[in-house]
């Protein structure tokens, strides 16, 4: 479910893979694997996409709307 919501997040900010991996200080390619849910997110990079997109991690996890 995470992955979904990262990359509708990614696209609602007309962001590509790369950029928002260069402000998360991560690369494309775990972007691309945390939107596949083929990466865990660790809780280090959960709490940067929260304060990146300014959401709740519940909302990134899917736990609320």
């Amino acid at each position: 479910m995470y992955g979904k919501i990262i990359k509708e997040l990614r696209l609602e900010h007309n962001l590509t893979q790369k950029q928002l991996a260069e402000n998360l200080g991560t690369t494309q390619k775990s972007i691309s694997k945390y939107e596949l849910e083929l990466l865990d997110l660790s809780t280090e990079m959960l709490i940067r996409l929260c304060k990146f997109f300014d959401v709740s991690a519940d909302y990134i996890l899917g736990v609320s709307e």
